[in-house]
């Protein structure tokens, strides 16, 4: 039985349709990587399933931990087992790090949890992603680098540890060295409690070191293609021009200019 199953999923943001009929089931200890151009659809699909409110379901369903959970409310949704790492985290200031997520616990827990097990919880964390135990003291994100703040989001995951955990181009903004701690970090957690995991991701690299079960390729709002790692390696060489044509597709947002998209770079490059 998957973790998590969405069914002909339509969402609109404001008057603009984005997601246009999107199935998808993720099981215990999958990792499924969601390629696709940019602005095609994919934050939209991991805000929908944490339950942004920008965005409006308007057909289909979508099913997590045995619910449906299409209505309830994010922080509801958080204590299910569900965990989003944002692309862009928010800078919060006036609450630390450790203040965030001793709360986020409890929330979980329905009790605090004892303060000096926590401490050495959060300090763990905080060291296996290669951040000092003086992060836990300082406000959220605030003067922390692009980088950072991404292994923060992972840090607050190893603490959580969730059923299944979605992650926004976690990997944008890191160093190589950077780029392998979080890796080792996430496929722990992985080994040790059977999560799911949904990746959105520009980089064939952070595949290699984060394998997926399982890759989907989003135009236009909808999955048009799925396989595994080999697809994601073709698309990193070849580029997303060849699925385009063979299957007639059209991307959601057409730019001025000709565009090639490719996996070992974060963005656009314009072709020559």
């Amino acid at each position: 039985m998957p973790i998590l199953e969405i069914k002909d999923l339509h969402v609109c943001a404001g008057e603009h349709q984005i997601l246009k009929g999107v199935d998808l089931r993720i099981a215990d200890n999958e990792i499924h990587a969601l390629l696709g151009p940019n602005g095609n659809g994919k934050s939209t699909l991991l805000h929908t399933i944490m339950g942004h409110p920008k965005y409006r379901i308007t057909q289909g369903s979508i099913t997590f931990a045995g619910q449906d959970i299409s209505n309830m409310s994010t922080d509801a949704r958080s204590r299910l087992g569900l965990f989003l790492a944002m692309q862009y985290p928010a800078e919060i200031s006036g609450i630390t790090n450790a203040e965030f997520m001793r709360s986020a616990i409890s929330s979980h827990n329905e009790e605090a949890p004892p303060f000096f097990k926590f401490i050495q919880l959060m300090d763990k964390s905080l060291q296996d992603l290669g951040l000092k135990g003086e992060f836990a003291h300082r406000f959220i994100n605030e003067g922390f680098s692009g980088g950072e703040k991404k292994r923060n989001e992972i840090a607050q995951m190893l603490i959580l540890k969730p059923k299944l955990a979605l992650l926004d181009e976690i990997d944008s903004g890191l160093d190589v060295d950077a780029l392998k701690i979080v890796a080792d970090a996430i496929n722990k957690q992985i080994q040790e409690t059977g999560a799911g995991l949904l990746i959105v991701s520009h980089y064939e690299r952070f595949y290699q070191l984060v394998q997926p079960t399982f890759a989907h390729v989003m135009v236009d709002g909808q999955l048009v293609c799925s396989g595994d790692m080999e697809l994601v390696t073709r698309i990193d060489v070849e580029g997303y021009d060849w699925l385009l044509q063979e299957m007639k597709l059209k991307l959601a947002q057409q730019p001025n200019k000709r565009l090639a998209y490719r996996l070992g770079i974060c963005g656009i490059k314009e072709r020559s």
